[in-house]
């Protein structure tokens, strides 16, 4: 029997409004070999929580685009970990100003990824940090 697949979950918390880049990221993660769920736009952090554990994942990716990015993550981080959601990995992509990469790593954010990053160095961090049996 073969290993099971890298479960992702790809939210878009908060009012932003423009996902091409999470499609773009969620059919680039599927063709690398993971299983990605997807849950469209305009989520609510309790909302992202409470999917990360009904479909039990291995990576969450936030992906915010508004400029609220310090704020969503800080609320996903701190519901995540009051509901016992500590062992995933979290990234946080999209607007990223440099000067934020270091808030958001400092708050929990497993890495931090900016609309230039080329897929490849996502796959490679999800693959070299994800272990499954």
């Amino acid at each position: 029997m073969g290993q099971r697949k890298i479960r992702v979950l790809l939210a878009k918390p908060g009012l932003d409004g423009h996902d091409r880049g999470a499609k773009f990221i969620s059919r680039a993660l599927r063709d690398a070999g993971m299983e990605v769920i997807y849950t469209g736009l305009h989520q609510k952090i309790p909302n992202i929580v409470a999917t990360a554990m009904d479909e039990d994942v291995d990576v969450v990716g936030l992906s915010i685009l508004s400029g609220s990015h310090l704020a969503l993550t800080k609320k996903y981080i701190n519901l995540s970990k009051e509901k016992g959601l500590d062992d995933q990995l979290l990234l946080v992509g999209g607007t990223i100003p440099g000067v934020d990469v270091r808030k958001l790593k400092d708050m929990g954010a497993d890495a931090v990824f900016g609309v230039e990053t080329n897929i490849d160095v996502i796959v490679d961090f999800i693959n070299n940090n994800v272990q499954v049996g």
